[in-house]
């Protein structure tokens, strides 16, 4: 019986004390305390100072040969003869191949005789219209015969010095897709023509920066096939921006005489723009993606606020903040995704600028 008394005494304790626990619990502060203050969350931050910033556009281009054709002849035949050898060097005005034009060297000497008939019956009408012996009319119809076989024979022979194709520019001769002896029309493909001893870059710019770029303005660039750095001079200028991208598109060119660059390649194009002395710089882990742009946390009052700011260009660890901030601004750069505008915040000042 004393056992049980006891088991009863230990359990109404027990039962009073969480009775108790619970009553302080629910209770304010008492009469003269305070109510306890909000904890402070601890975030890195800078003060930003105004730099001196060479600001440099990382794009991305390609590669174009500075003259390139596909070669075709200009009437259809039989390939008579092939001049050239694949892949290698031909000059400007070398003949590349030729279509057989026994058939067209047949109608110009028909068109020939047709004209020097014409001729002749021109002249005799011109004298028996002297001694008015015909019409004015008779006349105009013998000249009329002479002018269209005239034009014949020079279409003819126009037709025919096409029959020999030449190189228009010297360069590099592609890989042919005619033997001698294939029959060839204006539209078959016979090989491609490039000159690469200089080359092409084309690229795009956001048009941000189009006042900034000029003609004959320098950039450097790399390719995969390379470690080596080329230069180039914008030389070309597109009038417009380009709708869709809101970009600007610009071509530069380089030189190539040593012919280490390939068209078709891809360059990793660095652009630079006119040096900054008052650029603003953050972090780049402190900028939170937005619907229209981006935004960062600025420390007013011992809390975080919301800035909404416009980014330049970039290095590997900073932006430029075109607008939004000013000097002497207080940023937020750690732990920027667990705040919120009007956090309570405590900073901890990070490398001062």
């Amino acid at each position: 019986m004393t056992k049980y008394f006891i088991y009863i005494l230990i359990g109404l304790g027990v039962s009073a004390l969480v009775i108790y626990r619970i009553v302080e619990n629910s209770e304010g502060p008492k009469a003269g305390g305070q109510p306890r203050a909000a904890t402070a969350t601890v975030i890195e931050g800078m003060v930003l100072r105004p730099q001196a910033f060479a600001e440099d556009l990382s794009l991305s281009g390609s590669l174009e040969a500075n003259e390139q054709l596909e070669l075709h002849s200009e009437v259809s035949g039989v390939v008579e003869s092939i001049n050239f050898n694949e892949g290698r060097n031909v000059a400007k005005g070398q003949v590349l191949f030729r279509v057989n034009d026994l058939e067209m060297r047949a109608q110009l000497a028909k068109a020939k005789t047709a004209e020097r008939l014409a001729s002749e019956n021109q002249r005799r009408a011109k004298l028996l219209l002297e001694k008015q012996a015909i019409s004015q009319e008779e006349y105009d119809i013998a000249e009329a015969d002479y002018q269209s076989a005239q034009a014949e024979a020079q279409l003819i022979d126009a037709q025919l010095a096409k029959a020999t194709v030449r190189a228009p520019f010297s360069g590099t001769i592609g890989l042919r897709n005619i033997s001698q002896g294939t029959y060839v029309t204006p539209a078959t493909l016979i090989a491609k023509l490039v000159n690469t001893d200089k080359l092409k870059i084309t690229f795009n710019i956001p048009e941000k920066y189009a006042s900034q770029i000029q003609l004959n303005d320098t950039l450097n660039f790399t390719t995969s096939s390379s470690d080596k750095t080329y230069a180039a001079t914008i030389y070309a200028i597109e009038p417009e921006i380009e709708v869709v991208t809101r970009t600007l598109k610009l071509r530069a060119v380089a030189d190539n005489s040593d012919g280490t660059l390939i068209p078709g390649t891809y360059a990793n194009v660095t652009l630079p723009l006119a040096p900054v002395n008052d650029a603003l710089l953050v972090p780049a882990e402190s900028l939170i993606p937005i619907q229209n742009g981006k935004m960062i946390y600025v420390l007013k009052g011992g809390v975080a606020k919301e800035v909404e700011v416009k980014t330049g260009t970039r290095t590997n660890t900073s932006v430029r903040v075109v607008s939004g901030l000013k000097p002497n601004d207080t940023i937020l750069t750690s732990g920027v995704m667990t705040l919120k505008d009007g956090l309570p915040v405590k900073m901890k000042l990070i490398n001062a600028q």
